[in-house]
């Protein structure tokens, strides 16, 4: 499948996740039994077409990996575990927060991947991000210095992924932010140029160069 996706997809850097090239991004966690989380999302039918995320889903915050990951990977502080899912195969936009992020690929899929120093005075091109692909049931801990948006699919059906943060991430703020990148609690994003449909929601667009579309 990699082979497939560099030579498809030649105007982005791609990458295994295994590769050396994922560590200053985040790390593969290995020590998670996620049997049990990804038969349970499996369960969770996709959109016909786009995108869904939810923040928290109590069908996986009842499950004994939910205490582990809260407990390991968040240092006992109160943590939701969400999903992301459906259908999507461009860059579009970038996100980061305060804290690292956990993702569990219920579905093989890619992550397009960017440092956020990189970002210089509200602006980044394409060309600073990578992508790596995740076969399914990879886990891994994506670091809050990791700009990363929706995931991508590489197949027809779609792609799900189990999305680890600290309680409240990604939901509405209270006020209006001071910081015009702060778009929900604790979601910083920049959405590209060309991406009118978030750029109306009121994202603050940033992103130049090619709106990467994945090609499998």
């Amino acid at each position: 499948m990699l082979e497939k996706l560099k030579s498809l997809n030649p105007e982005i850097e791609f990458y295994d996740v295994n590769d050396e090239e994922f560590a200053s991004f985040g790390k593969i966690i290995k020590n998670l039994d996620t049997t049990e989380i990804i038969k349970v999302a499996k369960k969770i039918p996709n959109p016909d077409n786009g995108s869904s995320y939810v923040p928290f889903c109590e069908e996986f915050e009842f499950l004994s990996i939910a205490n582990e990951i809260e407990n390991n990977y968040f240092g006992t502080l109160p943590t939701q575990i969400g999903y992301c899912w459906g259908h999507n195969t461009f860059m579009n936009a970038t996100e980061w927060h305060t804290s690292s992020e956990i993702n569990i690929a219920v579905t093989p899929l890619v992550l397009i991947l960017g440092h956020i120093w990189d970002i210089e005075d509200g602006k980044i091109d394409s060309s600073k991000f990578k992508a790596f692909y995740l076969p399914a049931g990879t886990v891994v801990e994506v670091y809050s210095t990791s700009l990363h948006f929706c995931p991508c699919e590489v197949q027809k059906e779609g792609f799900g992924c189990v999305v680890g943060l600290p309680k409240g991430t990604n939901t509405n703020l209270s006020d209006k932010p001071i910081n015009p990148l702060l778009f929900r609690k604790n979601k910083w994003i920049l959405a590209h140029i060309n991406n009118d449909e978030l750029i109306k929601k009121g994202v603050v667009s940033g992103i130049t160069g090619t709106n990467f579309e994945i090609k499998y």
